[in-house]
This record gives structure tokens, sequence and C-alpha cells, in this order.
């Protein structure tokens, strides 16, 4: 990026609020720009990515399609290696984030770490100047969201999670969102998120680190604990002490859909019902392998977060609807494809959810509000939300019994011992700072 454009937008990242309206980029304008941007490498975005096995990859490529991709960093240095041949000598490599953080010519981040890490990185990426692109889910614990809010607050960074239900998969969330709000369902709705079990295993072994694998840094905060290949990679997501299991990493996909659909996503439940099988033996997954809570809402409204298939479905005194990333379906779809003006009035309610930018893409839709300083599409304060709702599932869980939760304060209501799991011991010195 040009010195002047780069100047430009730091400057103007400190006169906006984190919460601020699209300033209105017309589709034309933009599309000339990202001509111009294809044509001249020195107008695009410098990116880097953090953590680049499996969906770290995924989205720190589609970053370098959209920008320069000038470093990534992964503390499986083959992993980084293989990142980076893609960008030849362009794209340096780091195992500690914080070298990379360090350089003062990146613009942006893609963070897909292991869920652990993403709140410690994403509030220091924004801390040192970057913008930020951070997968879902975004937080282990409820103050680590309460964090990011304030520090995105402050910093006046663009930050764009990645629950891509949001934007992609043919808008088909976003129109079963706006049939839910449109009161075509009914008033008082329900909603069921479907999202499959967690994996069983173990007792695991443990073994000696690969040679070029950094099992202290790669744990971070995490308690320290013998090396086992099972915990690291794709099975974090079946360990407590690094992720939520199924019920953070495909709920909150279902749940963040369903909070906007019901009209709660800046707010949380009152009460949360859940039950879940666990495996407590040691050195085994230990995260709820099946579950289904329920959480109730002051205006009535209900979502349940169950191990079933994977579905959402949304239902009111008037109409059901059923939706997943093959599709939407429901009387009520079919009623308005009879009509043209229907279909009109739906494709306006889900460009007014996009906030008036291009229905193309979830990168693409970070990289504009980099542009023009405005809010992404799947913002931190309603993720935060989102993902809180299955952190409160997870507790009612672990802790077995109904809760009591005040949405407005983000506490329980006279639970010390559930109050107790709002946040978690942070191993020295990989502790939070904000």
């Amino acid at each position: 990026m040009s010195t002047a454009r780069r100047d430009f937008l730091k400057r103007s990242a400190g006169l906006v609020a984190s919460t601020v309206i699209p300033i209105g980029f017309s589709t034309d304008a933009l599309r000339a720009a990202d001509a111009q941007k294809k044509d001249d490498p020195n107008e695009r975005l410098e990116v880097a990515s953090i953590g680049t096995g499996g969906r770290g990859s995924g989205i720190g490529h589609q970053a370098g399609r959209l920008g320069n991709m000038r470093a990534c960093c992964d503390v499986d240095r083959g992993r980084a290696d293989k990142f980076a041949s893609r960008y030849g000598e362009n794209c340096q490599v780091y195992t500690d984030y914080r070298q990379l953080l360090d350089r003062d010519d990146i613009d942006a981040v893609t963070i897909g770490t292991p869920d652990h890490w993403h709140s410690k990185i994403a509030i220091e990426a924004m801390q040192s100047g970057k913008d930020v692109y951070c997968e879902k889910p975004l937080t282990l614990t409820i103050d680590e969201g309460k964090q990011i809010c304030a520090v995105v607050r402050k910093t006046n960074r663009v930050f764009q999670v990645g629950t891509q239900q949001r934007s992609e998969y043919k808008q088909n969330f976003l129109k079963a969102i706006a049939l839910a709000r449109s009161g075509r369902l009914g008033k008082t709705l329900k909603a069921t998120a479907s999202v499959g079990k967690a994996r069983k295993g173990g007792p695991f072994s443990a073994s000696k680190p690969p040679a070029n694998f950094d099992w202290n840094m790669w744990l971070g905060q995490a308690p320290m604990t013998p090396y086992i290949k099972e915990r690291t990679h794709y099975q974090f997501r079946w360990w407590q002490e690094y992720s939520g299991g199924q019920v953070t990493d495909w709920g909150v996909h279902h749940t963040d859909i369903a909070m906007w659909a019901l009209g709660l996503e800046n707010t949380g439940p009152t009460s949360i019902v859940g039950k879940g099988t666990f495996d407590k033996r040691k050195d085994c997954y230990n995260v709820a392998h099946a579950f289904d809570c329920t959480m109730q809402f002051e205006n009535g409204n209900q979502i349940t977060l169950n191990s079933g298939g994977n579905e959402l479905i949304i239902q009111g005194e008037l109409g059901r609807i059923r939706v997943n990333r093959g599709g939407i379906s429901g009387k009520p779809v079919e009623q308005l494809a009879q009509k043209t003006e229907d279909q009109d009035w739906l494709n306006g309610e889900v460009q007014k959810l996009y906030r008036g930018k291009r229905l193309n893409g979830h990168m693409q839709n970070f990289f504009d509000c980099i542009q023009d300083r405005s809010l992404p599409i799947s913002d931190v304060f309603t993720h935060h939300r989102s993902v809180s709702v299955c952190h409160l599932a997870n507790i009612a869980m672990l802790l077995d019994r109904p809760l009591k939760w005040d949405p407005q304060n983000e506490d329980f209501l006279g639970d010390k011992q559930a109050s107790a799991k709002l946040t978690r011991a942070q191993r020295k010195p990989f502790e939070i700072h904000v």
C-alpha cells in the first residue's frame, strides 16, 4: 500500500467510532477501485496470516488473493513454510507472532489459530495498529469477549469475525433472518440449532514434540501438560483447555444467526438449562459429546442448542422455516417465491442486513470495510453475544443445573460458582493485557 494511502487510513481510523455507519461507497466506485488495485500491487493492502493450518490457511489465502501477503506465522514451522511457498520470497515466515506484529508495514492480519489463542493475538494485533480478521469462535471465555469489545472501541480497528453464514451460502441465512424479523413467522419465536456431536477419543499417550513444533508456545496461556499429538491441530476442538467443543465451534454459527433473527443480537438470555455427556477420564477428549441446552430470553423468545443433525429451525405461531448451508425451506419461503414483489422485498431486506455493502464474500466485506472504516457484517459486538450463549450452555452443562443470567451486567445472579467460570486462569507469561 502506498505510504500516503496508509497514512490516510490510519488518520481515518482515529476519527471514527467502532460502530460507525457505512459512509455509502457506491458499488461502481468500489468496483473501479478493485480494478485499479488488481493492476497495481502498490494500491493493495499489506496483509499477514497468523495460524496457517487448516482453516487458518484457508482464510489466509483468501486475504492473499485480495492483498499483498507479506508474512505468516505458525508454531509448526512446516505449516508456515508450506503456506508461504505460494508467495515466494515476498512472504516472511515467523514462529513467534509477536515478531510479526512488531512490523509497521502490515495493515491487517488473519488469525486462524486454536481458539485459546484468538483473544490474546487479536487484542495485541489491534494494539499494534492492525485491522483483524479472526476465525470463530472468537473467545474461550465470556470475559475475553468483553475485553475484545473494549479494545475495538479504544483502538477503532476494523474487526471481522469468521462467521461466514452472515455473508455467504447464497444469502440463505440472511433470508431466514429477514423473514423472522419481519413478523411473518409470528411475534414469539423459537430457534432450534442442531450442530452434531463432538468427537470421542482416548486415553491418549504422551510423546516428544516434533522438532519443528514449539509445544510451550502452542499451549500459551493454557495449563502446561505433556505433549499429546491428539491435543494439537484440528483435534484441539475436543479439549476444554483450548475450546468449547462442538458447542462453540459449530454452535456459534447457528446461534449467531438465531440471535440476529430473533432480535437478540445485543442482549443475552435470562435463564439457561442444559444437559451434556462428558468423558471425565484422564487424557481423553473432554468437551461435551452430546448435549441439549435451552436459553430463555426476556422477550419470550427461546433458543435451543443440541447435538442433532445440522440445521437451524425458526418457528412461531404463524410459520416455520428451516435453513442450513444447503438451502432454505418452509411454507413461508414457498409463499414468497410466488410473487415477484415479495421476492423483491426479500432481496431488499437482505441488502439492508448487509449494511449497504456488496454481497460477494466474507473476506471481501472485511477489505471493503477497511477502506471506509465501517462496521463489518460479522462485528465483534454481536458475535460476543452469540458466542456467550454457547459459553453459557457449556457452563450450565458443566455445573449440571439451571442458571440465571443478567444480560445487562453479563454475570450470573447470586451464583459465585458459575461466575468463576466467566474467566480462566492464564499461565505466565501468556496473560492477556488490556
